[in-house]
């Protein structure tokens, strides 16, 4: 799920990305520097979708929509895939 924090955080680094200060993509946005500043390091709770959109564009980058994960894992499958994961590490570091 997207939360603003990594929104926020896609933004910084696409920006960086373009090599774009924070002064020059908020006025391509249209929005303040202190609301993308806000944005960008986690402090900014909510901002709207057309500003949204707006930053997106002038990053060259879009929103989608996709279907939601069905349902989280259980602790039997987390458990599953963390021993596999413990199990390929193990086999790596016999090969090497």
């Amino acid at each position: 799920m997207l939360t603003m924090t990594s929104l926020g955080e896609a933004i910084a680094a696409r920006r960086r990305f373009l090599a774009l200060s924070q002064s020059t993509l908020a006025g391509r946005a249209k929005i303040g520097l202190s609301t993308l500043d806000a944005l960008e390091n986690g402090r900014l709770g909510e901002l709207g979708f057309s500003k949204i959109l707006r930053v997106l564009a002038a990053l060259g980058l879009e929103l989608g929509i996709e279907e939601a994960r069905g349902r989280r894992p259980t602790l039997e499958e987390l458990l599953a895939e963390q021993r596999e994961e413990e199990r390929h590490a193990q086999d790596m570091d016999r090969r090497r």
